[in-house]
């Protein structure tokens, strides 16, 4: 079953680490609304017709809005699109954002029913690095709140390998989620993103590169720590218990279809790839004018060949042998040819006919994924 995306293009400040498309400003957010329920009815079309799994409202900050805007949305997305019952429905949302009277609203007036909270860290000194809207005492606070209005389908951002964030903090950033009984999380390793406020004090020398040392061991620590309390590594930045995996985000890594609506999001077809200007103003001029702004890519053999070995491998289903095997030669033939190496390795193992990354290979994902790549006639 597909999904929607909706990308809400706001936040109150610019995370130093952060590089998708957003603005500070608040002046276009009415009109950006406008066209993004405008949007919803143009595409209303692309994924002919199927009922919805999911629904996924990212950013930016949707938790920005207010909970007429939401609604709003809603009743457009209904309007247009079927449902499937019991759709997962997400709204990512900051710490600063959340409040008992908030969750109360997204609870009583949306269809609202899982929450992705941006907590990141539970350090003070952590969350100033990062630039971060909220502070440690509301990080703390927003899983409390949360849970007490009955939004126990939750999953929190954590980053790790930050200069900041010592062993000992990740140690504790992990032991107070899985404390309070978070079932999901999505923990990334920091990284230096061109364009980036980060990666221009990477360059200038205020900021330091990177520590893959740091961050090796720390991912070494989340996946023993979340194995041993019983979480499942489905993905190589998600950890879930048994049954709670991101449904939305399951779709992306395995080939479903999905429409992304708003400034920047991407759509997918199984045939072709697009995504819409990120330009906020260029995109409402364009979605007033009653036209779609966006770009498409028809994907070659060998494109759905790399992206299938780059989510596969990411997560814990692997890369089928039939499916390797349909996407044809010469890429199938290099494949089963250079997975060897890996297996001898130890870095991938091979087990009812699927090919994934053993615990040791997931320190290397994108660099195993990038050495399977078919890249003579992409």
């Amino acid at each position: 079953m597909p999904g929607l995306y909706l990308h809400i293009p706001f936040c109150k400040q610019a995370c130093h680490y952060c590089n998708f498309h957003f603005s500070t400003s608040l002046k276009l957010k009415t009109p950006l609304l406008d066209a993004l329920r405008q949007e919803i009815y143009l595409q209303r079309n692309y994924l002919q017709g199927a009922p919805l799994e999911s629904i996924y409202l990212g950013g930016g900050t949707p938790s920005l809005l207010e909970t007429a805007e939401l609604t709003a949305l809603f009743e457009s997305i209904r309007q247009h699109f079927p449902l499937e019952d019991g759709a997962e429905i997400t709204l990512e949302a900051n710490p600063d954002d959340i409040s008992l009277e908030k969750l109360r609203d997204w609870k009583n007036y949306t269809p609202i029913n899982r929450l992705s909270i941006g907590i990141q860290s539970f350090s003070e000194e952590d969350l100033l690095w990062m630039h971060r809207a909220h502070n440690a005492r509301e990080a703390r606070i927003c899983l409390d709140l949360a849970l007490e209005t009955g939004f126990d389908n939750l999953t929190v951002d954590l980053i790790y390998g930050a200069p900041t964030t010592s062993d000992a903090q990740w140690r504790e950033n992990l032991r107070t989620v899985l404390d309070a009984g978070v079932p999901h999380l999505s923990c990334y390793s920091l990284t230096v993103e061109e364009g980036t406020a980060l990666a221009h004090s990477v360059r200038k020398g205020q900021a330091p590169p990177a520590d893959e040392q740091k961050s090796a061991r720390q991912l070494d620590w989340l996946m023993a720590e979340t194995a041993r309390c019983g979480y499942e590594h489905y993905e190589i930045s998600n950890f879930a218990l048994p049954g709670r995996y991101a449904r939305h985000n399951s779709n992306y890594w395995t080939g479903a279809h999905y429409l992304g609506i708003g400034p920047s999001a991407h759509s997918f077809n199984g045939v072709s790839r697009q995504w819409n200007v990120a330009n906020n103003a260029g995109y409402i001029r364009a979605i007033e004018a009653g036209q779609i702004p966006f770009e498409i890519e028809t994907l070659t053999p060998a494109q759905r060949y790399n992206e299938y070995v780059m989510t596969g491998l990411r997560t814990q289903w692997g890369c089928e042998e039939k499916r390797i095997q349909a996407l044809g030669e010469p890429m199938a033939g290099y494949f089963f040819s250079e997975i060897q190496a890996l297996i001898a390795a130890g870095k991938v193992e091979k087990t009812a006919e699927k090919y994934r990354l053993t615990r040791e290979g997931k320190f290397l994902a994108d660099r195993i994924a990038s050495d399977l790549f078919w890249v003579a006639n992409v």
